[in-house]
């Protein structure tokens, strides 16, 4: 089948431009020794997480605890939720999970941590855990060296617990377009991780993992760094989001679409809002890359000088691939001109 033969809208992905992305994200972090735990919720797709193991991640990084049911479901055998779980019918299903399979969360108080041990230990399983720092984010996570470490030893005297380490994503670096900005701000996240990491060390805390970064970050990283986990997701379709800071990835993911009506001053597409994450920014024209989209909920259009005609396909860059790919029931997977496969997006709308 061609691609310009489905109906539209149609969420495509260009696998040649996907593996060169994860060509280039393993150059990137292959030299420093970190591990690549690449974070589901960019594309939400059990076979994709497939596809990234099979090019040498350790594991996935995912935010819900339904999302690790379907990737564990699936046979995915490392993963870490890169959140909190505190309602106690999700801790219980957590301690289930964590039979089967190497399952982390991520905790920062004491209470939680008490709530997980007494679900692994009735469900006869081992959670992993580790403790968030809070690194600029202002989200969740301690504060401070001390608060830490009170973390981490109540961790490590539950027998069904076990410690990995820290969780720090410095999610508010990842957008910064300055990339001077950028860098000297990752070298500030380093320094007080180093300084974290001495003052465990020195009370006899053994720090296993540090997990965290993510697709705007990864470049900051330099020999040396604390980092052991990279937790990207974007390097792998790209949007127009990211598409501002000159990273070297290239757009795999794009919104296919049919031009329903044009003129010479305008180009009129079936495709909207409600198929669109906005939340980044709005989608833009690949043939038409300077001139705004502008967005309804069940149009899209173009204003410049153009060619098109009802009928033609083209295709749009979204501005936010997460939100988007979140808002599509299938993944169309092409190579050139050709669809090889159509793929569920698995973990569409689960939130809990």
């Amino acid at each position: 089948m061609l691609v310009n033969q489905l109906e539209t809208p149609a969420l495509i992905v260009d696998l040649d431009a996907l593996e060169r992305n994860q060509k280039r994200m393993a150059a990137l972090l292959s030299p420093l020794g970190i591990a690549l735990r690449p974070h589901y919720k960019s594309h939400k797709c059990t076979a994709i997480a497939h596809m990234q193991i099979a090019a040498g991640a350790k594991g996935i990084t995912c935010a819900k605890l339904s999302e690790a049911e379907d990737l564990i479901f699936s046979g995915i055998e490392d993963v870490l939720i890169a959140n909190q779980v505190v309602e106690p019918s999700k801790i219980v299903r957590l301690a289930y999970l964590a039979l089967c399979c190497h399952l982390a969360v991520c905790v920062d108080r004491m209470e939680n941590i008490d709530q997980l041990e007494r679900a692994a230990a009735e469900a006869g399983s081992t959670i992993r855990c580790f403790v968030e720092y809070e690194i600029g984010m202002n989200r969740c996570g301690v504060a401070t060296p001390e608060e830490f470490c009170i973390l981490a030893r109540q961790i490590i005297a539950s027998p069904h617990l076990e410690f990995m380490g820290i969780q720090a994503y410095a999610g508010q670096l990842s957008h910064e377009q300055s990339h001077e900005v950028r860098a000297r701000k990752s070298e500030d996240v380093e320094e007080r991780l180093h300084a974290l990491i001495n003052v465990l060390q020195n009370g006899g805390i053994e720090v296993k993992e540090v997990s965290g970064g993510s697709t705007g970050t990864v470049e900051q990283r330099r020999a040396g760094t604390v980092y052991t986990e990279a937790q990207a997701g974007s390097y792998l379709f790209m949007d127009t989001a990211y598409g501002k800071l000159g990273l070297g990835f290239e757009n795999a993911l794009f919104m296919l679409s049919t031009v329903i009506s044009a003129d010479p001053g305008k180009v009129i597409c079936d495709v909207g809002l409600k198929s669109f994450g906005v939340d980044q920014g709005d989608p833009v024209f690949v043939d038409y890359p300077q001139t705004p989209a502008k967005m309804s909920e069940e149009h899209s259009a173009v204003y410049c000088a153009n060619n098109a005609k009802p009928g033609d396909k083209v295709r749009l860059i979204p501005g936010h691939c997460c939100t988007t790919v979140n808002l599509c029931d299938a993944l169309y997977f092409i190579r050139g001109d050709k669809v090889v496969d159509k793929v569920p997006v698995t973990s569409r709308g689960k939130s809990r």
